[in-house]
């Protein structure tokens, strides 16, 4: 079985991990495929299939198809693993809590809220994130007792206002 160059599981690179005999048929495959549009002779098609049949890593392999635009699809290699996902809420959550001062504040209760889900969202998931989430959270904690703060030094200020105003 063969697949584009871009697909198809590739071993861990890095490793000289040996090869099981269907990764060398798979690696055989793409030979043979090659060979038939006429990219190989039959004298390179026979020399490097003897050479798959004797190679012991998947670098062996590789050499043997390093050329060629088509790569096998080794079906017993271990499969690397891919990046995490980062959990799109938490990303919300930080953009929201950043975004405080240009929305009005208006953005700090979805920065809260969007905050607590995705850190739940990670907890279960595993995916990344937790720091966005958590900042996300500190920040719109801290809008909020910005607002409150805010409130608070008006009311004060009100209050001394009409205290100066009835007692000139």
């Amino acid at each position: 079985m063969t697949t584009p160059a871009s697909y198809g599981r590739a071993p861990v690179q890095g490793q000289p991990l040996r090869a099981t005999d269907r990764d060398r048929e798979a690696a055989i495959g793409v030979l043979q495929s090659s060979y038939t549009v006429g990219r190989l002779t039959k004298d390179e098609h026979d020399a490097r299939v003897s050479r798959a049949l004797r190679a012991q890593t998947y670098a062996d392999l590789d050499l043997l198809i390093t050329d060629l635009p088509e790569r096998p699809y080794y079906p017993d290699a271990p499969v690397r693993p891919g990046p995490r996902r980062t959990n799109a809420l938490a990303v919300a959550a930080l953009v929201c809590g950043i975004a405080q001062p240009f929305t009005g504040m208006l953005s700090t209760i979805p920065a809260i809220a969007l905050g607590h889900v995705a850190r739940g969202q990670i907890r279960r998931s595993g995916e990344d994130g937790r720091g966005m989430a958590t900042w996300g959270l500190i920040l719109g904690w801290a809008g909020v007792t910005a607002v409150i703060a805010i409130v608070l030094a008006i009311l004060l200020f009100a209050v001394l206002l009409a205290h100066v105003v009835q007692h000139p």
